[in-house]
Parts: C-alpha cells; structure tokens; sequence
C-alpha cells in the first residue's frame, strides 16, 4: 500500500516545523513540489531547505509539478465554482503524481504551507481521490503552526480577550459585511483591503505580512491610524516580491 503524509511545515519559519512533522519528513521517499509559477521561488526554496535541514537519516527525492491556477471569476462563473474547478484541476495532478512517482510500499509527502486544516485543499482533494477510486492509498495529517498562531505570537497579543470569541475568516468575506460580531477577528487571504471597510475605525489592527520569514513585515495600532501606512506598505512589498501573504487581527475596543 501506498502511504502519503500531508505535513504542516508552518508560516514560513523552518523553526516552526514540530517534532511530529520532523519525524514524518524522514519518513518520506519522495516529495511533491507544486510550482505556482514565477515570484513564488521562495516557496519551493524553503521546502528544499526544510527537507535539507532536517532529514538526517533517508534517501528521499523531489518532483516538482505544474500547480494549476484557479481562474478569476467572470460572468456566471462564481468564486466557489471557480475554487472547485482549480481542486479539480489539482485532483487530476495529484492523480498522476501519486500513480507514477510513488510505488507500494513506499511514502509520498506533501508540504503545505501553516496547517494542512485551515485553507488548504490538500485534505480534501486526498479524500476525493480515495473515494474515486482512481488509485489506492492511506494518508495521514501532521498539523502545523498557522500564519494565525505566528502572528499573535510575533505582537505579543492573545488572540481571545477573556471569555470571548474568536472568528477566522476571509478577506472576500469580510468585504462582503459576512462577518459576525465576534469580539476579535482574524482575517486570512485579502486581496482588497477590506480592512478599509471595517465601519467602526477605533477598531485596533494587528498586521502581519511574511510572517516567520526574512521579509516578515508588523505594523499595529488603531485601525483609522495605520489603514493607509498598510496599504501604502502592502502594494510596496507585493510589487518588490510578486506576491504577499498577509494576516491580520481586529479587535473591537
């Protein structure tokens, strides 16, 4: 049978990689690497050198492949069609990854970036296979430390005040006005600014882009103070890159 392990290697950190996923990359005979195209080199160089760093004792390859990209809604075409179409597409690739570069008896790894259970597919897209039929094998998950935990960690704040709630969402969400009124907010994959829209501007910010990473960038304080120098900050670091990962906590005063 084969055997893959779906490995959290957290935010960006190669120190936040736990124990658990240490033992489970020597594990691992070959790993899969999903290029997502020019300015995301960053992102295989630091697998490479998570695997570098801490496989002591195995042989183990890589095989990068082609990841799709999902396709900017247009007309009737929503964003949770075009989000099923992408993990198709993926679910395809894996397919083949899976059936040619793995034999039985041997282990399969997919590194995924924070924790494989908070926004990311890979889970779900196993899980299809398995149910498809399309090829056999078991999987398991070793969780990693999220952009979430790195963040509150790199402010030095709680995520929670006593007693009260928190909320993980979305940036489209967020910009939509599909939030609750959860006393602290963390918001993931904004692509707008929607912080921008927050009503109540005494609202505190807590931003983070990079997190764990040498490009890590923190900047905090009252919403209506520091949502331009975001911004302004924001767009600067994408163009420089070509790409940005960013979270941030609100809290209501």
């Amino acid at each position: 049978m084969k055997k893959l392990l779906v490995i959290g290697i957290g935010a960006g950190n190669p120190d936040y990689i736990t124990m658990q996923a240490v033992k489970a990359l020597n594990q691992v005979d070959v790993f899969f690497l999903m290029d997502k195209g020019q300015g995301k080199d960053k992102l295989i160089e630091l697998r490479r050198e998570i695997c570098e760093r801490y496989i002591t004792d195995h042989d183990y390859r890589f095989v990068e492949a082609h990841s799709p990209e999902r396709e900017r809604e247009r007309g009737e075409v929503d964003y949770k069609t075009s989000v099923d179409d992408l993990n198709l597409a993926k679910q395809q690739t894996f397919e083949r990854l899976i059936n040619e570069e793995v034999s039985d008896g041997q282990c399969g790894g997919f590194l995924v970036w924070g924790d494989p259970a908070l926004y990311d597919s890979t889970i779900r897209i196993l899980q299809a296979i398995q149910a498809s039929g399309a090829c056999a094998f078991e999987f398991e998950v070793i969780p990693g430390i999220t952009s979430v935990q790195a963040l509150a960690a790199r402010h030095k704040v709680a995520l929670n005040q006593i007693g009260r709630s928190v909320e993980i969402t979305t940036g489209r969400r967020l910009a939509a006005g599909q939030v609750s009124d959860a006393d602290s907010l963390v918001v993931m994959l904004d692509a707008q600014d929607a912080y921008q829209q927050v009503v109540d501007q005494d609202t505190e910010i807590y931003w983070g882009a990079y997190l764990g990473t040498p490009d890590e960038i923190l900047i905090s304080g009252k919403l209506k103070d520091v949502a331009d120098e975001i911004e302004r900050v924001r767009k600067a670091a994408r163009l420089a890159n070509g790409w940005i990962m960013d979270t941030y906590l609100l809290r209501k005063p």
